[in-house]
């Protein structure tokens, strides 16, 4: 998994509440266990019109945030369903961290599983964030993950908590296997003397 350590980027504003996981990623695409090529159908619902063009009033339409890296968005993003085709579909897009005051637990769940930074802050801070975000093109946001920090186009800076070793997980680029592949040699020792005393297994 790609570390996770500093990130600058345009934020893209989503106003909405309770964005569910079908709103982020359609069933239609979940055919496949592939974590590449969902980008097309992130938000496929709200982004393309009937007839598969292009609708120019959504904000990831818009030339300002077609190469957005962070989501500010609205409360309880991510709930509904636990497909992790949602988080695979933001990084495929292009979008590393997102930001709001909750979110869906399986969701936020995955998205530490696949190097996705979610961030909660309190409604003030998401207030002024979605002020940054609303500046289009100089809506630049720094989120420096190892201080904690989000700093604006206007040099303030909000602070955020995250759990310690879900940091350490994700400043190291380690999901789950690659933790299991830290205890290799522990996993090996035990496999040796388990052969030693069952040969017949």
């Amino acid at each position: 998994m790609e570390k996770f350590t500093t990130l600058e980027g345009v934020a893209a504003p989503i106003k909405q509440i309770n964005v569910d996981t079908d709103a982020i990623i359609p069933k239609q695409y979940l055919k496949t266990i592939k974590r590449t090529g969902l980008g097309k159908g992130l938000f496929s619902e709200q982004r393309y019109k009937d007839d598969g063009s292009e609708n120019p009033d959504f904000v990831l339409n818009k030339s300002a945030y077609r190469k957005a890296k962070i989501l500010v968005a609205g409360d309880n993003f991510g709930c509904g369903s636990s497909r992790e085709h949602a988080p695979w579909a933001l990084k495929d897009f292009g979008i590393k961290c997102v930001i709001s005051t909750s979110f869906g637990d399986i969701f936020y769940n995955n998205c530490f599983k696949n190097g996705l930074l979610p961030i909660r802050v309190s409604p003030d801070d998401l207030d002024k964030l979605f002020d940054d975000a609303d500046r289009g093109a100089n809506a630049t946001l720094t989120v420096d993950l190892e201080k904690q920090e989000i700093r604006g186009p206007d040099g303030g800076a909000v602070k955020f908590e995250i759990d310690p070793f879900r940091k350490k997980c994700l400043l190291e680029g380690l999901d789950d296997i690659g933790l299991t592949q830290q205890k290799q040699k522990k996993i090996d020792n035990y496999e040796e003397k388990a052969k030693a005393a069952r040969p017949w297994v």
